[in-house]
């Protein structure tokens, strides 16, 4: 990977290429552009970038396609980046693999800010987990399953213990609730939200400052949840 990062960015609109492309190059990034699905396929295929930020309305291949194929050959980030703001088409995206999903029209520091997020997780893979994660004043052990606030151990659950152990390991990554309930309960419970609203709200109101205001378990109203990490660090 290059010092900031190795961008792909997909979008057949110009003026979109000349915003965001520009922007990302002034942060040190190196952006490469792909205006349509097959041409991002291509270079994914012939050297996977560190990040990749996907349209899904690209005029030969759709762009949840894209992502689908993209997810199954590479670990590559992705974020959505789509005038789409529809529940249905973010579920839809995030489900197939997509990491975050931003809609248009953006701000430029939320989309730099995504673009942070997302390499340092890339970052955080390639120097390998440690299996200890500091965020704020937790500390996550998920490999021996404990989780201190301060030097105060907090007992959770064994379901419990699931659910924050699956969104620390996607830490910054929106996970939809189908996709969660399928990894905790198994295929049959997708249907069943209320099993994951109930497991979150007990989860929150153990490792939450302030469970109304939360800090680490964070909503995307109707699609899913993310473990925020903030200035998280890892450790040994």
């Amino acid at each position: 990977m290059t010092a900031r990062g190795r961008i792909l960015l997909v979008d057949d609109e110009t003026s979109i290429q000349r915003a965001v492309a520009p922007l990302l190059r002034s942060r040190g990034y190196d952006v490469e552009i792909a205006g349509t699905g097959a041409e991002a396929l291509r270079v994914v295929s012939d050297r996977a970038p560190d990040l990749i930020v996907l349209d899904l309305g690209l005029p030969d291949i759709e762009g949840t396609e894209v992502c689908r194929r993209v997810r199954e050959a590479v670990k590559t980030p992705i974020i959505v980046l789509s005038a789409r703001g529809a529940e249905a088409d973010k579920v839809n995206a995030l489900d197939l693999g997509a990491d975050d999903y931003v809609t248009k029209p953006f701000g430029p520091e939320e989309l730099l800010a995504r673009v942070r997020v997302a390499l340092r997780r890339v970052l955080t893979d390639e120097a390998g987990e440690s299996g200890l994660l500091r965020a704020g004043d937790l500390t996550i052990d998920y490999d021996r399953r404990r989780v201190l606030r301060g030097r105060d151990e907090i007992r959770l659950t064994p379901k419990e213990m699931d659910l924050l152990t699956l969104l620390v390991r996607n830490r910054d990554r929106v996970l939809t609730h189908r996709a969660i309930l399928k990894a905790i309960w198994g295929a049959n419970a997708v249907e069943q939200p209320e099993h994951l609203w109930t497991l979150v709200a007990q989860l929150r109101r153990k490792i939450e400052p302030d469970a109304s205001n939360p800090r680490y378990l964070v909503s995307e109203p109707w699609v899913g949840y993310r473990f925020a990490t903030g200035d998280a660090e890892n450790g040994t």
